[in-house]
């Protein structure tokens, strides 16, 4: 059984874990909208910046992130400054997790964006709107159906993906009861760790199904 210290000590990792996924999910869909709009824009600098930045970030595993972040750049700047510099653990997690999330995030809302018909946008352009207004006002609000599941997906990845940062020395709730695991010898908390994690998966689970059906109940089936 666990003591009292053990019990907040586990709840301090899954906050850690928790907010590492809410901010990167939150940030990474704010980017990723202005990404994906790079990616189909007629710019030729906003398209490859933005094919750049998707291929980078999705091309190269988020542990390298992680480590490039959090130790390559305090030596890069040391070698250019002559100044030591030592970034946050907690601050490198959130940059690292949301850089990696607009990548994917920016590829989700693509996607669904260029599965609206291509009819919308020459209603919305008969009706006298902009581009930017008839994105804003007809296509996105059209493609929060089609984006539910694959960005509750991506929420249960980076809510598992969270367990890099033990890497880094930041306790998250894998940390934490592995640290417990290994004072003490016994396997059982990592159990606790596995429930935990399929908890708050499953609670994400059914809160993105349900969004999905109500946002879905007008479209035909």
């Amino acid at each position: 059984m666990l003591n009292e210290t053990q019990m907040w000590a586990i709840f301090d990792g899954t906050v850690m874990t928790i907010e590492i996924a809410l901010i990167a999910i939150i940030f990474g869909a704010i980017f990723g909208i202005i990404v994906a709009l790079g990616r189909i824009s007629k710019n030729k600098i906003l398209n490859a910046i933005s094919w750049f930045y998707i291929w980078f970030f999705r091309g190269t595993p988020l542990l390298l992130q992680l480590f490039m972040i959090y130790f390559a750049f305090p030596i890069i700047y040391l070698e250019m400054t002559g100044s030591t510099f030592e970034i946050d653990a907690r601050i490198c997690a959130f940059i690292t997790f949301s850089l990696n999330s607009t990548a994917y995030l920016a590829e989700i809302i693509r996607a669904a964006i260029e599965s609206i018909d291509h009819g919308q946008m020459e209603a919305a352009q008969a009706l006298g709107m902009n581009y930017s207004q008839a994105m804003r006002k007809i296509i996105i609000p059209q493609t929060f159906k089609r984006l539910v599941a694959p960005v509750g997906n991506e929420l249960i990845m980076l809510l598992k993906d969270t367990s890099l940062v033990s890497t880094i020395a930041l306790f998250d709730l894998l940390r934490t009861v592995k640290t417990m695991a290994s004072s003490t010898g016994s396997w059982v908390y990592y159990i606790y760790a596995a429930v935990i994690y399929l908890f708050l998966t499953t609670i994400l689970q059914i809160v993105f199904d349900k969004m999905e059906s109500k946002l879905g109940v007008y479209e035909k089936r």
